[in-house]
């Protein structure tokens, strides 16, 4: 059977350092062309733009849309309504609304839609939801705290409405969350700490329970400096349980159990080739909706601008 031949749509830092390898990597896909108004790849194919891309006569059978969440609903349909099967990174959009069309599009063109979540594919993810089924959960407590001058050097959209601001790294933690957690989670409260000069948020604290009382919380930092937090701990009757590192390392009780180079993109085109070859789609807004809901109901703080 002829590979998958894959177009990334936005080669920016996330495209270079994950999607390329895993495309690479993976059996049944292969990188066909790239669609990106300020970035080419030597040996592959570029067009400006997605529309100029389906436009030609450039062969392709997907795209991966590696853009900004703004805007990409279009992206999307567009894709689908010419044929593609379509992976969206994370956050599949900017509003949770714009996912529903899309469904439709796709079941009507008999096209695959995949909504990625590349944290669930972490090595310690499948390992705690099996042993959160097991166990009575007590609490959970989230913390990830990273350096946008680190990890977004100088990626402006991710301030602008729609962007998330620190939601876009703990994003991740939700949907981890909903993933391992074995009952459906809702947001119950948040406080928004918003700098002077930007649209999204740099700092966060949310409040959490799922449909049996369980208290939740999470505390989101954009500033944080020196070592970087990505951790969720686990509280429950048969001792405690914390995914570390993203979900690349898990430990109960302080006792290591997984320590694993992170292969989550990997995962990530497995599953799409997976999904293509079944004729089906994945979709799930569960963690944007969590996200929305924080938007929603969090109380709001004006705090020192924020620059580069």
């Amino acid at each position: 059977m002829s590979p998958i031949r894959l177009a990334i749509i936005g080669l920016g830092k996330i495209a270079r350092d994950q999607h390329l390898p895993a495309i690479a990597a993976t059996p049944g896909i292969e990188l066909a062309a790239i669609a990106s108004r300020n970035a080419t790849l030597d040996g592959v194919p570029h067009f400006p733009t997605i529309e100029a891309l389906l436009a030609s006569s450039q062969a392709i059978d997907a795209v991966a849309l590696c853009t900004p969440p703004q805007g990409r609903h279009a992206q999307a349909a567009a894709a689908l309504e010419a044929g593609k099967h379509v992976l969206l990174e994370k956050p599949p959009g900017a509003t949770v609304s714009e996912l529903a069309p899309l469904i439709e599009v796709a079941r009507r063109s008999g096209r695959t839609l995949f909504t990625t979540w590349h944290s669930r594919f972490a090595p310690a993810v499948e390992p705690a939801r099996a042993f959160l089924a097991q166990h009575a959960i007590r609490s959970v407590t989230i913390e990830w705290k990273e350096d946008v001058r680190v990890w977004h050097p100088g990626q402006e959209w991710i301030w602008e409405p729609g962007g998330l601001g620190v939601f876009d790294p703990a994003i991740n933690a939700l949907s981890i969350l909903t993933c391992i957690l074995p009952r459906p989670v809702f947001v119950t409260g948040a406080h928004l700490a918003f700098p002077a000069n930007r649209a999204a948020p740099v700092r966060a604290e949310v409040d959490l329970t799922d449909t049996a009382g369980v208290p939740i919380r999470a505390e989101l930092d954009f500033l944080q400096t020196g070592p970087q937090t990505w951790d969720i701990r686990v509280e429950t009757d048969g001792g405690s349980l914390t995914l570390s590192s993203g979900g690349a390392k898990l430990f109960h009780d302080g006792a290591p159990l997984i320590d694993e180079k992170e292969a989550e993109y990997a995962g990530i085109y497995r599953h799409f080739v997976d999904l293509i070859a079944n004729g089906r789609s994945d979709v799930d807004a569960t963690p944007l909706a969590l996200v929305a809901d924080a938007f929603l109901i969090g109380r709001r703080s004006v705090v020192e601008p924020f620059e580069y």
